[in-house]
């Protein structure tokens, strides 16, 4: 019997295959019949405390319902009680404020650049309706609508502005529609 125990003590290395094997093994021939004895009680102790706690979670999951419905929590608000946890644990991560930082930082510099670009177009505008063309440009509207207000009947006024001409020429289309007054239409009717 000691050199039975001589090789049960010897350490040696289990690979898995040896693991299969233990499993294989009847250790009921090693222990004594007391050593079962006790082991059966002991495994009776657990299966019961493992009922006896499946009990008691049983009844205190059915009291937590219970004051869940007393309270009016119900699967909606655990559901964003639980999301509005989730992002506040999200938005506490160093990884999510780098992010926001360099958000930040990306809109505060493409706020700039759009600001930018607004402030270079507004002065090619500027430049632009000072420029020879442009004025160019206006003075043959100008004098188009005078053409026009003088052919349909309207009083002419000779330097006025860009801005007064349009405006009288707004007015004198608005009076002529009161009035009853109809406008030519063609080529022909504006040559009469």
């Amino acid at each position: 019997m000691e050199a039975q125990a001589e090789g049960l003590l010897q350490r040696q290395v289990l690979h898995e295959a040896d693991e299969d094997m233990v499993t294989d093994v009847d250790f009921t021939s090693m222990i004594s019949e007391e050593e079962r004895e006790e082991l059966k009680i002991e495994l009776e102790k657990l299966e019961d405390e493992i009922a006896t706690l499946r009990q008691v979670l049983a009844a205190k999951e059915k009291h937590l319902i219970e004051i869940k419905q007393k309270l009016g929590i119900n699967m909606m608000n655990e559901l964003k009680q639980n999301f509005s946890k989730s992002w506040h644990d999200v938005q506490t991560t160093t990884a999510y404020k780098r992010t926001q930082e360099t958000l930040s930082q990306a809109g505060q510099k493409a706020t700039a650049a759009i600001s930018n670009v607004g402030t270079v177009i507004s002065k090619k505008f500027g430049d632009m309706r000072n420029s020879p063309t442009f004025k160019s440009f206006e003075e043959k509207v100008e004098t188009t609508v005078t053409s026009l207000k003088t052919k349909v009947g309207g009083a002419s006024h000779p330097g006025g502005s860009f801005e007064e001409v349009l405006s009288s020429a707004a007015q004198a289309s608005a009076q002529s529609s009161v009035v009853g007054t109809r406008l030519p239409e063609t080529e022909e009717e504006l040559q009469c």
